[in-house]
C-alpha cells in the first residue's frame, strides 16, 4: 500500500450536535489497530465549535482527524445547490477526499461497537461494500431498545422489500472506492421533495453489486419517541413485548429493580439480585445493565455458564462499559470458557 493511504476512513456529516463526541470516540476505540481516517464534515453548525478541539486533544495516535468545513451549505435547504437538505454533497466530497481505499459511514447521532470496522474490512474483501446490523437505542435514556431485525436488514428482506429491494442506513455501511467511484455522487441527492431520501438512492445503486455481511449487529441507531412509534417500529416492539418505549412508567421500575438487585449483590444475596435482574429483563430485555448484574449475581453464585451467557449479551449491547469487559474477561478466564 502506498504511503500516506489508511486502512478505512470515515465520513460524518454534523452540525455539531453534542452527540457527535460519542459518534467520533467510538470510532477511536475500534479494535482495528491500523491506521483509520475520520472526516468530520460540517454542513451548517449549531452545536458548539469547541466540541472539535475536544476530540482533537483525545485524537489517538493510529487515527487522523480531518475537520472540512467550507463556510457556507452545500445543501438546497439553507441556499447551497445540491438538493440533499441533510448535509448536501458532504458525503460525496468527503468520500473522495477520503485518503482510502475503503470508507464507512457514520452520522452524529449514532455510534459504534469496538468491532465495526473491523468485522466490515473482513465482509468486503471481495465484495464492492458491505454492511453491518444495528441496535434500535432509545433517545431518552440511551437504552438498547432491541435489534432491527426489520428494517436496516440489507438486500432482499425487511420492510422496505416491495418498495426498495431492502435497506441499509448509512452507518452500517462500508463502500470500496476502487468499484464504487461513480456511487459517491448520489449521497448529494434526495429521493423525495422535503430533501430526504439519498440513503435510498445510494442502497439503489449497491444493489446492483456483490456485497458481503458482517452478521453482526455492532451499530447503535438511536431514534427519538416520534421515531419509535412509526408503525412498522410499533408494530414489531409490540410482537417483542417490549412495552417500556411506549408506557414510560415501567422505565422507573426498571431502575427501582437495578437498584434493588445491586444492593442485593452488595449484601451477599445473589438469589435475590438474579430474581430482580430477570424482572427488569422481562421489561427490558437487552439492558446492559440488568444483563450485567444478572451476571455478576449468577457468577458469584458459582454458575459460570449462564453468567457467561448474559455477560456476551451484555458486551453485545454495550461494549462501552468497563463493568461489563471487566466481568466479560473474569468469566472467560476463570471459567476456561473461550472468549
Amino acid at each position: 500500500m502506498p504511503d500516506g493511504l489508511h486502512d478505512v476512513a470515515v465520513v460524518i456529516p454534523t452540525i455539531l450536535r453534542p452527540s457527535l463526541v460519542r459518534a467520533v470516540r467510538s470510532v477511536f476505540s475500534q479494535d482495528h489497530a491500523g491506521r483509520i481516517q475520520v472526516l468530520i464534515g460540517i454542513d451548517r453548525p449549531r452545536g458548539d465549535v469547541s466540541l472539535l478541539d475536544t476530540l482533537s486533544r483525545e485524537c489517538p495516535p493510529h487515527v487522523t482527524l480531518t475537520i472540512f468545513d467550507p463556510g457556507y451549505s452545500t445543501s438546497r435547504r439553507h441556499g447551497g445547490f445540491y438538493t440533499n437538505y441533510y448535509g448536501g454533497a458532504l458525503r460525496t466530497i468527503l468520500s473522495y477526499a477520503a485518503n482510502s481505499r475503503y470508507v464507512a459511514y457514520l452520522d452524529d447521532d449514532d455510534w459504534w461497537g469496538r468491532g465495526h470496522l473491523s468485522s466490515l474490512l473482513s465482509a468486503i474483501r471481495n465484495q464492492h461494500w458491505a454492511f453491518s446490523y444495528r441496535w434500535l437505542t432509545d433517545r431518552e435514556t440511551g437504552w438498547p431498545i432491541c435489534r432491527d431485525e426489520w428494517d436496516s436488514v440489507g438486500p432482499g428482506a425487511g420492510v422496505n422489500l416491495e418498495s426498495l429491494g431492502g435497506f441499509v442506513s448509512p452507518s452500517c455501511l462500508m463502500l470500496d472506492k476502487d468499484v464504487c467511484h461513480f456511487v459517491l455522487p448520489v449521497w448529494s441527492l434526495a429521493a423525495y421533495p422535503d430533501g430526504s431520501g439519498e440513503d435510498r438512492l445510494v442502497f439503489r445503486e449497491l444493489l446492483k453489486r456483490p456485497r458481503g455481511a458482517t452478521g453482526r449487529y455492532t451499530c447503535h441507531y438511536e431514534i427519538s419517541r416520534e421515531v419509535q412509534a412509526h408503525r412498522h417500529h410499533a408494530r414489531e416492539f409490540a410482537l417483542r413485548r417490549i412495552g417500556w418505549v411506549e408506557d414510560r412508567s415501567q422505565i422507573a421500575e426498571i431502575v427501582r429493580l437495578l437498584e434493588e438487585a445491586s444492593a442485593a449483590i452488595t449484601g451477599g444475596d445473589s438469589d435475590a439480585a438474579a430474581s430482580g435482574c430477570r424482572r427488569a429483563l422481562a421489561v427490558s430485555p437487552h439492558h446492559p445493565r440488568a444483563l450485567y448484574l444478572l451476571a455478576l449475581a449468577l457468577f458469584r453464585a458459582g454458575n459460570s455458564f449462564e453468567a457467561f451467557t448474559h455477560i456476551s449479551h451484555a458486551l453485545e449491547a454495550d461494549d462501552r462499559d468497563p463493568d461489563i469487559l471487566t466481568l466479560w474477561s473474569e468469566i472467560s478466564r476463570n471459567s476456561r470458557i473461550a472468549p
